[in-house]
């Protein structure tokens, strides 16, 4: 299956994320915060990212700019999956260089079909 990395300040995200993924065979990379997921990045050879916006320090808009920015890293299909659903939001998220978008709460299915959708061309 595909190697994803998960970037994610909120346990409770995190956890559904592992379940979700892990459960369907896929290996995981786990980062609470945006600058430890970008050097995991940079080390691992990745098939997606997930990640979340609003995260402390670094956000997930910068972090999506850096990893664009980086020769290693700026292939890699990012997904961002993030509470933010205001008018313009998604159209901000996919400016910055994300490949798609998933709102939170998000269903499950629709998460899966996602990554599928990215990891299945890989």
């Amino acid at each position: 299956m595909a190697r994803i990395l998960v970037i994610e300040d909120s346990p409770v995200n995190m956890e559904v994320l592992t379940v979700l993924l892990s459960n369907e065979g896929h290996e995981l990379f786990l980062a609470e915060r945006a600058l430890p997921g970008i050097e995991i990045a940079r080390q691992q050879p990745l098939d997606l990212i997930l990640m979340a916006i609003n995260m402390p320090g670094v956000d997930g808009i910068e972090t999506a700019k850096m990893l664009r920015a980086h020769p290693t890293t700026r292939a890699i299909p990012l997904i961002a999956v993030t509470a933010l659903a205001m008018a313009g939001d998604r159209e901000r998220i996919l400016d910055a260089g994300f490949d798609d978008y998933i709102a939170k709460p998000f269903d499950h299915g629709q998460l899966l079909q996602r990554v599928g959708y990215f990891t299945d061309r890989s």
